[in-house]
């Protein structure tokens, strides 16, 4: 594989790995302040974060409290 490929490949799992740890963490913030609205972790949300990064993740999050209100 040529250099930049792998780059790439490191790059989106180092962003999918941290956005799920992100979701994981403020998923459980929420569920202790007794709000019920989280972020599910499956295949769509870890292409998400992988892709987008941080913003992302404030995406899955915005689009839930949407739905929520």
């Amino acid at each position: 594989m040529k250099k930049w490929c792998v780059k790439i490949a490191v790059n989106f799992l180092i962003r999918a790995i941290v956005g799920l740890a992100i979701i994981f963490f403020v998923n459980e913030y929420l569920d202790g302040q007794g709000i019920s609205s989280g972020v599910g972790m499956n295949p769509v949300t870890v292409l998400t974060s992988g892709t987008l990064g941080i913003p992302g993740v404030a995406l899955l999050y915005g689009i839930t409290f949407y739905q929520f209100m």
